[in-house]
């Protein structure tokens, strides 16, 4: 059984998550720049098993697709293109980045802690894998 990892895309920065080989935990890996996050997979696909990848889909209240959703459509394509054999899912990821700073902010972090934006995503991405292993679960 492979990990399985979950991707907060962002324009400037991506978020990662992965979890444990039995898929049991979801932790946060890494934030890398978006224009280094094929070197970081394709390296990483290298090293560990990943049976799928989860990417953060951004919708607005209405569940209409927000404005970066065109951005992660692009990216989407080109995981698809790049990692044909790997499953790829989609998870609303509405709200992550407040619940990751709330997150933050319960676990005692200070404020100058809180502003790393790195931190933020890598956190957003490990509540979408949160989110999507509890849906598989049926919880």
């Amino acid at each position: 059984m492979g990990r399985i990892m979950a991707i907060d895309y962002g324009t400037k920065r991506v978020g990662i998550a992965v979890t444990d080989p039995l898929q049991m935990i979801a932790c946060g890996l890494t934030t890398v720049h978006s224009k280094d996050v094929l070197v970081f997979l394709k390296d990483y696909f290298a090293r560990e098993t990943v049976d799928t990848v989860v990417v953060g889909e951004p919708k607005q209240m209405d569940n209409t697709p927000s404005q970066s959703a065109i951005h992660v459509e692009g990216f989407i394509r080109l995981l698809k293109k790049t990692f044909p054999e790997k499953k790829l899912e989609r998870v609303d990821e509405r709200f992550t980045s407040k619940m990751a700073f709330q997150t933050m902010i319960d676990s005692g972090l200070k404020k100058k802690a809180r502003q790393n934006k790195e931190l933020v995503d890598e956190i957003s991405a490990t509540i979408i894998l949160q989110s999507f292993m509890e849906r598989q679960t049926g919880k």
